[in-house]
């Protein structure tokens, strides 16, 4: 596996797109609720070099709980839909959000902007919960 690549399940990224249940069958009455807006942490430790042309508004993100995290147990991995990490949400904005996700909620991220400042390549996302 390459490093900082994460297999995501295709199932769940067809929840995340909110058009299938996990048995193929359509999700009329799902609803997409945005809970909040940050940017993704940690970019400037990473290479996005080979991602970076391909981040793009309105692009889905998935959110991965990292719990075993030593810096932060509350941690929450942040992805696009091949699995390259690009960084983390927020300390600060992600106890809430980490326990939706430990109570089975699924959430998901929508690149907002995507821009450089000196060394640092900023993702703006926004960050919802998908419910049915």
């Amino acid at each position: 596996m390459e490093h900082g690549l994460v297999p995501i399940d295709p199932k769940m990224l067809a929840l995340m797109h909110g058009t299938f249940q996990l048995d193929g069958k359509l999700q009329p009455f799902a609803k997409e609720i945005m809970l909040i807006e940050c940017h993704v942490a940690g970019t400037s430790h990473r290479d996005l070099s080979a991602v970076e042309d391909g981040l793009a508004p309105a692009q889905f993100l998935a959110l991965l709980r990292e719990p075993e995290n030593a810096y932060d147990e509350l941690a929450i991995k942040v992805m696009d839909e091949a699995g390259h990490q690009l960084g983390y949400v927020p300390r600060a904005k992600n106890e809430a959000l980490a326990r939706l996700m430990d109570a089975g909620k699924l959430l998901f991220g929508r690149i907002d902007a995507v821009k450089h400042l000196n060394h640092w390549l900023k993702i703006n996302v926004r960050i919802f919960m998908r419910d049915w």
